[in-house]
């Protein structure tokens, strides 16, 4: 399938406020103004995660307005003993209390309360810092700290617009960069989480959208070096219109090489079997070693929000766009899967 690359900043609505300019770029080109939008406010979602790897653990921390639901949420995923904790904080009825900026590169999400501190803000020159202060987070232990992503000198972000299915005002505009260095230090509890800046890399997924009554939306991301270079990639599907293009890529060096439809094969008998991906242009070919799992869901009256994710590692073959060949293996990465109804 041949995909509509954007190479200028286009609007993601047109004057009528219709969903508009589907396609995929290279940088964060589609221009979101959540005032244009026709649906309503409980229709609308938005979100901000950062998924961030040391040799030792991974650090997820999101923010998601679903609109009737929505939470902030911490995740410590240990990769040596297969320890992990979550803790969320479900916000009903949230309709835009979060104030998430309308765009990837400008404006913090800082959120504050007796139970929690968060605080996402882009720096110069791609930079992001990560603040996090949880007096009481897994087991009475306090869990707070800084980290700062550096993005690779010229890194590219997969940016995406899409539609949805007969859904005429129902859209999906997405940024995501696996293609960052983390440096800095968790303290959780008396324990430090060290995050070098050679050896420690992180993954930004940033969304906005009109979503359909219900959804399944799974997927796929990791970052980390092989073979003296810095791999990433984002891989997925749910419902949304491919018509247009597909939110899959794979990152070298921060340079985006984009693929076309990828097939998950994961075994019905257990998410902890190898998972296979390939695409079906032929360009990458990985397996997912899985070594744990974990379950959550939040629940207000009809709406809810299932997600079931699993971590470990990836390792495989893609073919470049220049037609040459490139290996990775023991890439830490994530796959999900999250079921949606409103």
């Amino acid at each position: 399938m041949e995909q509509k690359e954007i190479i200028t900043v286009v609007p993601v609505l047109n004057e009528s406020g219709t969903p508009d300019n589907f396609g995929w770029a290279r940088f964060p080109a589609f221009a979101y103004d959540p005032a244009q939008v026709l649906a309503p406010r409980r229709a609308m979602y938005e979100s901000d995660r950062y998924v961030i790897f040391s040799p030792s653990h991974m650090l997820i921390t999101e923010i998601m307005d679903y609109g009737y639901v929505g939470y902030a949420e911490i995740s410590i995923v240990s990769l040596k003993d297969k320890n992990r904790y979550t803790q969320n904080w479900n916000v009903p009825f949230p309709l835009g209390c979060f104030e998430l900026p309308r765009s990837s590169e400008e404006g913090q999400v800082r959120i504050q309360t007796k139970k929690y501190f968060f605080n996402f803000a882009p720096m110069e020159n791609g930079v992001r810092i990560v603040k996090l202060d949880i007096p009481r987070f897994g087991h009475h232990k306090s869990l707070r700290g800084e980290l700062v992503l550096t993005p690779l000198p010229g890194a590219e972000t997969l940016a995406i617009n899409m539609p949805w299915r007969e859904k005429k005002l129902a859209f999906r505009c997405a940024c995501c960069t696996p293609a960052y260095r983390a440096e800095g230090v968790i303290l959780y509890g008396t324990q430090e989480l060290i995050f070098g800046s050679g050896n420690s890399w992180g993954i930004f997924d940033w969304n906005r959208g009109v979503k359909p009554r219900s959804d399944v939306h799974v997927l796929a991301s990791a970052c980390g070096k092989s073979e003296e270079h810095q791999a990433g990639f984002i891989v997925g599907y749910n419902s949304t219109d491919s018509a247009f293009n597909t939110e899959n890529a794979f990152f070298l060096d921060g340079k985006i090489h984009k693929l076309d439809q990828v097939t998950f094969q994961i075994s019905p008998s257990s998410w902890l079997l190898p998972w296979h991906f390939t695409s079906n242009d032929g360009r990458l070919e990985m397996v997912f070693t899985p070594h744990q799992e974990m379950a959550d869901r939040m629940n207000l009256f009809f709406s809810y929000i299932r997600r079931r994710q699993v971590f470990g590692t990836f390792a495989g073959k893609v073919i470049l766009d220049d037609g040459s060949g490139y290996e990775f293996k023991n890439i830490t990465g994530f796959a999900e899967r999250i079921k949606t109804r409103f």
